[in-house]
């Protein structure tokens, strides 16, 4: 089990990937004219499918990597490089560009799916979240450790479900421009998450970089 101070780094750095408060230019446009129970009840869906699947990138992501016969340090790696990547996008601000236009409308179902597809998975519990959980969990054993990391995978999913409600107050408050510049924010720490991902991988690979 860790400290207080390292499961706190955990949970920012899980925050600043997941990065709830950056898809919110997504959310205002899949639920534009939505009713607020509606909206509520999407997000509900958004907030448990990333509970869900980081939970079972939690208890069962080390054990599929030992599966495929692939090494922590290796995962962390491609990790590091994958978060990087998201973080130069994010920097560059056509992170969460994509054909979003094809709904059946603001209530319909299609709506609801976009809940899962793409703002629970990829955009929020993606391949980078999902391998930052994997890395963090490796950090520590025991009961109370997993305990903890469950505890803060429901706070950031329930971050998500207050992300969907706060969505119009923020549009309002912030605009595009402070919207814009929070994103780039946020991608400047994911860009220095990875580079100690990436360092830690590769001296866990090769000893004498140490």
């Amino acid at each position: 089990m860790l400290d207080f101070t390292e499961y706190t780094k955990i949970f920012i750095s899980l925050f600043a990937i997941l990065d709830p408060i950056g898809i919110i230019p997504i959310i205002i446009l899949f639920t534009a004219e939505m009713a607020p129970a509606r909206r509520a009840h999407v997000g509900r869906m958004a907030s448990l499918a990333v509970c869900a699947i980081l939970l079972v990138a939690l208890l069962a992501g080390q054990p599929l990597l030992a599966f495929f016969g692939i090494s922590i340090n290796s995962f962390r790696v491609a990790g590091g490089i994958l978060l990087l990547l998201m973080a130069i996008k994010m920097l560059l601000g056509n992170f969460y560009e994509r054909d979003a236009g094809k709904n059946d409308g603001p209530g319909g179902e299609a709506v609801t799916a976009n809940a899962i597809v793409p703002l629970s998975t990829p955009l929020l519990a993606g391949p980078g979240s999902i391998s930052a959980v994997i890395l963090e969990a490796n950090k520590a054993s025991g009961i109370q450790h997993y305990l903890i990391m469950s505890l803060e995978i429901v706070l950031l999913s329930i971050s998500v479900w207050l992300t969907f409600l706060a969505a119009p107050w923020v549009e309002q408050r912030l605009g595009k421009i402070g919207i814009n510049v929070f994103t780039r924010l946020m991608g400047l720490i994911l860009a220095a998450i990875a580079v100690e991902f990436i360092a830690s991988g590769m001296r866990g690979l090769f000893p004498a970089l140490g």
